[in-house]
């Protein structure tokens, strides 16, 4: 039950919905959390969606198979593939990054700082070359 003494408007500060805005600038750190999540949601919305189509095209047969590779490789199914591969590197960096944290390392800003662009780079490169050799290009 809520007392006179902690209720927001004894205090006449807003609650944590509403910090972002005039109340709250956002840091990277923050940005590249809200980011993780949505990652996570995205690779099992997505990624689940695809396997499930994927196996569900290889039990049905050759001619379902050989359309559901033609999808794959037309331009959205690239793209798809593109972003399921950011998105899962970003979120293997970005887990082994707040894995740090959760040890009490790199808590300080600046450390923080150079570990999200660590995890951005890493993951554009790693996908840059996952993508460059299975597509043939290295």
């Amino acid at each position: 039950m809520a007392t006179e003494k902690n209720t927001p408007e004894r205090h006449q500060r807003p609650i944590s919905p509403f910090m972002i805005g005039p109340y709250y600038k956002p840091q990277l750190s923050s940005i590249l959390s809200i980011a993780h999540r949505a990652s996570g949601v995205f690779l099992s919305v997505f990624g689940s969606a695809l396997l499930i189509y994927w196996l569900v095209a290889l039990s049905q047969g050759a001619q379902a198979y050989q359309a559901a590779m033609l999808w794959l490789v037309s331009i959205p199914g690239m793209l798809l593939l593109a972003t399921l591969c950011f998105a899962i590197y970003y979120h293997f960096f970005n887990g082994i990054r707040h894995l740090i944290w959760d040890t009490g390392r790199m808590l300080k800003i600046e450390q923080a700082n150079r570990s999200a662009i660590f995890v951005l780079s890493g993951s554009f490169i790693a996908s840059v070359l996952t993508i460059a050799t299975v597509g043939g290009w290295l």
